[in-house]
């Protein structure tokens, strides 16, 4: 219908409607937990067919492990469902928002549904994709309502640290603007960083159970803001879902109450998978980018030019899959996880390796 506004992410689109390979390394997630490893039975998920109100549990939960109080967590269905309610919260059409450039392209289609007016900053592939706040300054202006951040950084994994991002906060409060951060990320930084809500009330971030814990299937996400602007989030999400899936809200209860179990190997794993791209890098001629520190996902570029024919060619003949650099802005970049089972990426990183020697 002509005059309507589409909204529609065109990544998730393509990513969810790949044939699936053997060998996945476009995975931007540890591998799936199995939640009959944690003792539960069907009476504790309060299956009576009633939804709760914004479910104080889950939210006490999330504000213990966070260090916030319960008043200050909304919780929705995962980051993209949290990220999309911050920002209809924040943005009215026409407002002025800042994006980085890369990033996950939600964020991006998103805020151009809401109908603000995005500008894009650059995160510097030369240097690492390292959070410049020096770039931010020389962008914002009087107009700008929100500036939007990932961390750790996707698709490169890079962390900004708490004095970057401090930067970033005094340049947004001189503005009257906001700082959402995607933190969805950052409990797999190699060093513990608080959650960016303890920096300041400039400060949003958005996180979830899905990409370091396994937990995808559960939807269970949430929005650490000041009261007033997380009341605002509860009466807007009156518009979208009324009230989650309760069992689903149970669920992430149990997870919380199991989580350093749930993340036990988490880290020894991903430390020994970086490690393992970090010496197929160092090893390509054909590839450069910053060895990984942080994170489940790097992001490389490929001086073969467009990534799309390598992309086609690892999932025709290789039985491989990584994601094309184009959804991030980058097309001679890919975006590789390294949150899989060590010797299933050891396998997908031959099969990467002979095809780009085919290339």
């Amino acid at each position: 219908m002509s005059g309507l506004r589409t909204m529609q992410s065109e990544y998730l689109h393509w990513a969810k409607n790949q044939p699936p390979v053997q060998f996945d390394l476009g995975s931007s997630e540890v591998d799936h937990y199995r939640l009959d490893r944690i003792p539960f039975t069907i009476s504790d998920l309060e299956i009576d067919g009633a939804s709760r109100h914004r479910y104080l549990p889950l939210r006490q939960a999330i504000g213990r492990r966070y260090g916030v109080p319960a008043e200050c967590v909304f919780t929705g269905d995962g980051t993209s469902m949290a990220n999309m309610l911050a920002m209809a919260a924040i943005l009215a059409p026409g407002d002025e928002v800042l994006i980085e450039r890369p990033t996950y392209e939600p964020l991006v289609a998103t805020a151009s549904f809401l109908g603000a007016k995005v500008r894009r900053f650059d995160r510097s592939a030369d240097a690492g994709f390292e959070l410049d706040p020096g770039v931010i300054e020389r962008m914002i202006n009087p107009q700008t309502r929100l500036i939007v951040l990932t961390n750790l950084h996707n698709p490169s994994g890079t962390l900004a640290d708490e004095k970057a991002l401090r930067a970033v906060g005094e340049l947004a409060e001189k503005s009257d603007a906001l700082v959402l951060i995607d933190e969805v990320y950052l409990d797999a930084a190699h060093v513990a960083q608080k959650s960016a809500i303890h920096l300041g009330g400039r400060f949003i971030s958005t996180n979830s159970l899905t990409k370091v814990y396994g937990l995808s299937g559960i939807r269970c996400g949430w929005i650490l803001a000041a009261p007033a602007l997380a009341e605002r989030l509860w009466r807007l999400n009156e518009l979208f879902g009324v009230a989650q899936a309760h069992p689903a809200e149970r669920l992430g209860c149990i997870a919380f109450e199991h989580l350093d179990q749930i993340a036990a190997e988490t880290s020894a794993l991903l430390e020994q998978n970086r490690s393992l791209w970090n010496d197929f890098l160092a090893s390509r001629d054909d590839l450069s980018g910053s060895p990984m520190r942080d994170g489940i996902t790097t992001f490389p570029r490929w001086r073969g030019g467009e990534v799309d024919r390598l992309s086609i060619l690892l999932r025709a003949e290789y039985d491989t899959s990584i994601v094309p650099g184009r959804w991030f802005d980058l097309p001679d970049h890919f975006r590789v996880g390294v949150g899989g089972e060590t010797n299933r990426l050891r396998e997908g990183l031959t099969r990467l390796g002979a095809a780009l020697d085919s290339l």
